[in-house]
């Protein structure tokens, strides 16, 4: 496999078999069988290539630059499998903040936290929702088919109770300028679609105790925004919510997604797919978290979405609900429209009063 340059990033493993664009024939692979244009493309020997449509920036890059009020830096979670993340932190923070484990987005498939799109959307969120972050690098899709992006989410958790378990540790790491200004008992998981599903599966399962006792940690809540889940039936707005060219999510790219992700030959409504199907755990069963979810009214997992927050009320979970008016899927990190900006702000705003409700 070819290594990845990411700027002066140079944690974990690589995950990209990819440098230069080649032709459709991929130098002897055999024909595509799966194709998302300008972003991925799978050959019939399995071979994928990446197509670096976003650039990766380092860390100190953009709103992280020195002087900018934000501080940040990678480090390696578990080598074993490559998981990495970007930690990031108000430099003057009057005391401890919570602290949100960030998923980002891409279909199982694609994306980075090292993204320009996601390193700039995440930086906003220890001035505008007064939090430290850890915006975790999982195992991507066909390589690692799911669950692995759900145990890499559960390893970034297990990571972080280490890291809570050190906090009064006097000793001087590459960690400690960054733990010491969390509050390890207000942890937050959060993400945008597939990174929003991530945040949904691992706030389940550490509820279920596939972590053990979390304790010192506290996990108060999760933001799920425009949630990536999928079904057999498709909703109203999957069949006929208009996309523009370029949008983000099409009904066939998001049916391309779900073919990399799942096991091989699993249906739609498979439970990492579709967490209200017959075969999934009942929610009623699940301890969860109190819940944001965050809706582009223009998306079509919209309803998808709706459907979700209202079977959460019905299981007799805490959900709250944002829609956003006149914009599509993932416009606070691709801002593709010219409502992006407002409306991210709105986002980022309920984001922190959320967070802020249940860190008192």
């Amino acid at each position: 496999m070819i290594r990845r340059r990411m700027g002066a990033l140079h944690v974990g493993e690589p995950r990209v078999s990819f440098q230069q664009q080649v032709g459709k024939n991929g130098g002897g692979h055999g024909a595509v069988v799966e194709e998302i244009h300008g972003l991925i493309r799978v050959y019939k020997d399995g071979h994928v290539e990446r197509l670096p449509a976003i650039p990766d920036v380092p860390c100190t890059w953009g709103s992280t630059a020195a002087g900018s009020g934000v501080l940040a830096r990678d480090v390696a979670v578990d080598r074993a499998t490559g998981v990495w993340a970007r930690l990031y932190a108000p430099a003057a923070a009057a005391g401890k903040v919570p602290v949100v484990v960030y998923f980002h987005g891409g279909g199982f498939s694609v994306g980075s936290a090292a993204w320009s799109c996601y390193h700039e959307f995440v930086a906003q969120l220890p001035a505008r929702a007064g939090c430290a972050v850890m915006s975790v690098d999982y195992r991507l899709a066909p390589e690692n088919r799911l669950p692995a992006a759900f145990d890499d989410g559960l390893t970034a958790l297990r990571w972080l109770r280490q890291q809570a378990g050190r906090n009064n540790a006097a000793a001087s790491d590459e960690v400690s300028w960054w733990r010491g200004r969390c509050r390890f008992d207000r942890v937050f998981l959060m993400g945008d679609s597939a990174g929003a599903a991530i945040a949904f599966h691992v706030a389940a399962r550490a509820g279920q105790g596939q972590l053990g006792a979390l304790a010192p940690l506290s996990v108060k809540g999760a933001v799920l925004i425009q949630p990536f889940f999928g079904g057999e039936a498709r909703t109203a707005s999957e069949k006929s919510m208009p996309q523009p060219a370029g949008s983000a999510l099409s009904l066939s790219t998001s049916d391309s997604y779900w073919r990399m992700a799942l096991p091989a030959g699993a249906g739609r409504d498979h439970p990492w797919c579709n967490p209200l199907a017959r075969g999934a755990p009942r929610l009623e069963a699940l301890a969860l978290p109190a819940v944001l979810v965050c809706i582009s009214e223009a998306d079509i997992l919209r309803d998808r979405n709706l459907e979700l927050c209202r079977a959460l009320r019905k299981a007799g979970k805490s959900v709250e609900q944002a829609t956003y008016g006149g914009v599509g899927h993932a416009f606070q990190v691709l801002h593709n429209c010219h409502l992006s900006q407002p409306r991210t702000q709105e986002m980022l705003a309920h984001i922190r009063a959320f967070v802020s409700a249940r860190s008192s």
